[in-house]
């Protein structure tokens, strides 16, 4: 396998996965990986009321826990697997001295994703998104809201899953590209070269069918054109078997478009592998 580290996964210290850490390592490990690393989710006020059907502090993470647990599994698989200790943040603009505030007192994290996850006051997971606004609005809103977020707090390794919103848009393939929303995209991806984050190539759009990786091939291609260099690496698994999942197909496309490596992180510090 070329790409050896998944730098994008979930555990059931997640509230939206019930996968064991420890299920989750020896799945990373019959699959091939080398290093694993965790980014449980963590989504400080995270508008609940919006909706219903999620119940409040189901995205608080608990930090304790969750540490305990990953220091028992690191050393209890030292010898088959590096692991590796990471957060996805979900961004909002208002959250910035919050945000730095929580990484003032913990300071332990190998790895930090942020995260657009909301839109308009909601995730765009739920149908009730599309109610009140076209396709091309919402993904044009979302990506509005993506900069103002990493502008707000830029203290985050990687931009995770630039185009999170194009995956619930059911008409995406009709008007998503990288030309048609170039205005909004370009600022994105230039705040991030500038401030040395790294943008994430999540594949679990591919896991389930689509027909890309987040975000799109052209997406990238610009982002290398604009001198990026950083990209990471991650399947998104909530569940063991997604983990690493369409790897092979995704280093195939990123050297086709000209990506030789791809970044992993250890004590929030880049070290590039080759795919």
């Amino acid at each position: 396998m070329c790409i050896i580290a998944d730098y994008h996964l979930h555990t059931d210290h997640s509230g939206d996965s019930k996968a064991p850490m420890e299920t989750q390592i020896l799945t990373g490990i019959e699959k091939g990986l080398k290093i694993m690393c965790f980014t449980d989710h963590y989504d400080p006020d995270f508008p609940y009321e919006n909706i219903p059907d999620v119940s409040p502090g189901t995205f608080e993470l608990s930090y304790a826990p969750y540490r305990e647990e990953y220091l028992e599994m690191r050393d209890r698989y030292k010898d088959r697997i590096e692991l590796r200790f990471g957060i996805e943040l979900g961004l909002q603009p208002h959250l910035g001295d919050f945000l730095k505030s929580y990484f003032d007192s913990h300071t332990d994290y190998d790895f930090v994703i942020g995260s657009n996850h909301l839109c308009g006051g909601t995730d765009p997971y739920y149908p009730d998104f599309l109610k009140t606004r076209t396709q091309e609005e919402a993904l044009a809103l979302y990506l509005e809201d993506t900069l103002l977020n990493i502008r707000a707090f830029p203290g985050i390794d990687s931009c995770g899953h630039l185009d999170y919103v194009a995956r619930y848009l059911p008409e995406r393939e009709r008007f998503y590209t990288y030309s048609a929303f170039a205005e909004l995209i370009d600022p994105i991806l230039s705040e991030i070269i500038n401030r040395g984050i790294a943008l994430e190539v999540n594949t679990a759009p591919l896991t389930k069918g689509m027909r890309y990786f987040n975000p799109l091939p052209d997406i990238l291609s610009r982002y290398r054109e604009m001198g990026g260099e950083l990209i990471t690496i991650g399947s998104d698994a909530h569940v063991p078997e997604r983990i690493a999942g369409c790897f092979e197909e995704t280093a195939e496309i990123l050297r086709s478009l000209g990506f030789s490596h791809y970044a992993v992180y250890r004590e929030r510090k880049p070290l590039m592998l080759p795919l």
